[in-house]
């Protein structure tokens, strides 16, 4: 089993396929926590990227948003005390604008500025054409 004290990289995916492509950038996979926190109720992937130990977590089922994100990543948190860098990372949507010239397979990357978390909600919800 693994200690979870060794692990220093938390990667929260939001769906589940997400989850299977981050488990595959692993260059190794590490054992079972030693221990989880009681409450924790996520799965998780432990291996190492280089020389960095990661935690691999991916949000419930059906479940989207920042409070479920959030839960995930504070669950972590109890059961990996020692994570120093957090990612969320997944697939987007975004339409392209004169002002936001985003597109497909563009990297879009949240930075903290001026004391101001690097995440925002803008508009929760997902639209289907059809």
């Amino acid at each position: 089993m693994s200690n979870p004290h060794d692990y220093t990289v938390g990667w929260i995916c939001a769906i589940p396929i997400e989850y299977v492509a981050a488990q595959a950038f692993l260059d190794e996979k590490h054992e079972g926590p030693d221990y989880a926190s009681p409450n924790d109720n996520n799965d998780y992937t432990l291996g190492q990227i280089g020389r960095h130990n990661i935690v691999i977590a991916v949000l419930p089922n059906g479940e989207y948003g920042l409070s479920s994100a959030a839960s995930v990543a504070r669950d972590m948190l109890h059961s990996f005390s020692n994570i120093r860098i957090g990612l969320i990372v997944g697939i987007g949507g975004g339409a392209p604008s004169s002002k936001h010239d985003i597109r497909l397979g563009d990297v879009v990357v949240g930075v903290s500025n001026n004391g101001k978390g690097g995440v925002v909600q803008y508009d929760f919800g997902k639209a289907i054409q059809g």
